[in-house]
């Protein structure tokens, strides 16, 4: 059986999206090649979290959280710092954002940020393991690689979830997230460019993979080679309109590779 390619604005030979069993011809042969290609040379592995790892506020909806923070901004009297729009935004980062370019370096940013890494710890035992990430983190740790995550997410949360899967030792202690300096957030290469000088990775040897645009651009400012990963076509669009070339709507090929090499 061959899954439908995700998305449809790449003029690049279309990425691995087949089953085990599928026999591969033509332009599906020679994206699992690409894929291939793009994996074998990877000695540094840079997660994003949210996403390629998890999903984190798939118990505790971001919606929520992104509700409580703006609750909290009224509460401080400062509802007028918030458009309408923002107001009802879903993406807790969207707050946050939002009052850091009205109040950059503030106090007001710095509880604010707390405030959400609370909420995302809270998230942290309810998120849900996205589909073959713990075998494939497991299985690139056994062969050799170094791994890291780079994340907007609090580190904090990230070294919670891995801890509760036992993949912990597999990152430690190379994880990199936000911080006080929301300017440092990607698309800023900040957190990427932190692992790769901490493992002595040249940026070619490595490999970020993400689910978001920024995750793209952070790679290609930071020199890396990136693979997408989107578990809808809305995703693969959005990766493949920010210029992404290598997108997979599962892990699964990728990890069927990793264990092709043990």
């Amino acid at each position: 059986m061959v899954r439908r390619p995700l998305g449809n604005h790449h003029d690049g030979p279309d990425t691995l999206l087949v089953t085990p069993d599928a026999k591969q011809t033509g332009p599906v042969a020679a994206g699992t090649e690409d894929l291939r290609a793009v994996i074998e040379r990877a000695r540094f592995i840079l997660f994003d979290f949210d996403g390629p790892i998890c999903r984190l506020f798939a118990g505790h909806s971001a919606r929520y959280v992104a509700r409580d923070l703006v609750e909290w901004l009224e509460r401080q009297g400062l509802r007028e710092l918030l458009t309408d729009e923002e107001r009802v935004h879903p993406d807790p980062m969207a707050v946050l954002y939002a009052v850091n370019r009205r109040h950059p370096r503030s106090d007001l940013v710095v509880e604010l940020e707390d405030r959400l890494t609370q909420q995302e710890l809270r998230a942290a035992p309810s998120a849900w393991p996205t589909e073959f990430a713990d075998p494939l983190i497991r299985t690139w740790s056994a062969v050799g690689a170094r791994l890291a995550i780079a994340t907007n997410n609090s580190p904090r949360t990230a070294v919670t979830y891995l801890e509760s899967r036992g993949l912990s030792d597999c990152f430690a202690p190379n994880v990199y997230g936000r911080t006080q300096d929301l300017d440092h957030l990607k698309p800023h290469p900040h957190c990427l460019n932190r692992a790769l000088n901490a493992m002595g990775a040249a940026p070619r040897s490595a490999l970020m993979i993400g689910d978001a645009p920024s995750d793209y651009v952070a790679a290609e400012a930071a020199g890396v080679p990136f693979l997408g990963y989107a578990r809808n076509a809305e995703k693969a669009t959005l990766l493949r309109d920010a210029g992404a070339g290598q997108v997979v709507g599962s892990l699964e090929p990728v990890l069927r590779i990793l264990r092709s090499r043990a």
